[in-house]
């Protein structure tokens, strides 16, 4: 997989005669503790690479300036140690069992002979900024496990149902070894299409009472899912089987809208389905992985899985320097100067908001 190397940080002053260094310049050396964590978070798997995969991401999750340096340094250092693992995206609504699946498919891979890293993101309080971060309490015997690595991290705001550094927290796990990472969003409903751009798959659970077919066809989360897993289908047999059959059909439509009668025929291409499973009772896992297999031999076989990454590549470097713009016109010093102005200007109603916003804009110009 191809990637880029950004700058680790502000270049220094060069005299007016030098050249400009290139973008892609080789990053400078870790410094002596940041090589050792680096170290010990590609080492052998145990207590001190668990640790290390910890600090690493505490580091990679700091807003300090000092701290972004180092993070970028590292980040950049643990990329030709990663890009080895299927990233899977579990989303769903509060209440569908999303944990629980997760540590049943988890102890199921482990079984197997996988490393699973689970990186759970939980919603922060809109008035204190807190955050529970229980996921971890509700998958006890897949924490216990030495093979497993399970991080929750606070969604700090960020829509899309993944926390800001999600991505980088993923790159950490697989330069550790985790040859599967699964990213669990916050459960908020259908504008949960973040993870969609940062996993290889993205599976969507359903209740099966979740809504009739035309809650089931709403744009959006529905459209982006690879798969749609009708969880607790033990509860109620039959709901489960009218939920999806519904989905089913809701997932065609939105196929041959977005894909011509010759496509949506194509064994060569993975068409998105829906199954049913009980994670409570542990019954459909195989078939679950079963699905998960043949996605991986279709989307390898056409050069999509190679393609999508670098597609979800590419996109996280226009989200960062989105992100960073706005962080560096907050911070900027003509803009913090007359922002409290205008902003009185915009509520008192003498300046339309659209004006004021271009004034600022040209101030940080």
């Amino acid at each position: 997989m191809r990637r880029e190397d950004g700058a680790t940080g502000p270049a220094p002053a060069l005299p007016a005669a030098a050249a400009s260094p290139s973008p892609a310049a080789a990053p400078e050396p870790l410094p002596a503790a940041d090589q050792a964590l680096l170290a010990a978070v590609i080492g052998a798997p145990g207590p001190a690479q668990r640790r290390a995969v910890a600090k690493a991401i505490t580091l990679l999750e700091s807003t300090r300036a000092d701290h972004r340096l180092r993070a970028d340094a590292l980040l950049n250092a643990l990329l030709p140690h990663s890009g080895r693992a299927l990233r899977l995206g579990i989303s769903g609504v509060p209440g569908v069992g999303k944990s629980t699946f997760i540590e049943a498919l988890g102890l199921a891979l482990i079984a197997q002979g996988h490393r699973v890293a689970v990186l759970a993101v939980d919603p922060s309080s809109s008035l204190s900024g807190g955050s529970i971060l229980g996921d971890k309490t509700r998958m006890e015997r897949l924490s216990m496990d030495t093979r497993a690595y399970i991080r929750p991290s606070p969604s700090s705001g960020t829509l899309g149902g993944v926390a800001e550094k999600t991505r980088e927290a993923l790159l950490v796990c697989e330069a550790a070894g985790h040859d599967i990472v699964i990213v669990e969003t916050v459960g908020v409903g259908q504008s949960e299409t973040a993870v969609a751009g940062m996993t290889d798959m993205f599976v969507l659970l359903q209740l099966p009472t979740a809504g009739d077919d035309l809650q089931a066809i709403k744009k959006g989360v529905m459209e982006l899912a690879d798969l749609v897993v009708i969880n607790k289908a033990d509860l109620d047999e039959a709901a489960a089987t009218r939920a999806q059959a519904q989905i089913s059909a809701s997932l065609r439509l939105i196929g041959l809208h977005h894909r011509d009668d010759h496509q949506h025929h194509n064994d060569t291409q993975w068409q998105p389905q829906v199954m049913q499973l009980s994670a409570l009772k542990g019954s459909g896992l195989t078939e679950f992985w079963a699905a998960i297999t043949r996605f991986q031999q279709l989307q390898r076989a056409g050069g999509r899985f190679t393609a999508r990454r670098q597609q979800q590549d590419q996109a996280w470097m226009w989200e960062r320097i989105d992100a960073g713009l706005k962080q560096r016109f907050k911070a900027h010093g003509p803009v913090r100067q007359a922002l409290p102005a205008l902003t009185d200007a915009v509520l008192s109603g003498r300046v339309a908001a659209s004006v004021a916003a271009r004034r600022l804009l040209d101030l940080f110009q």
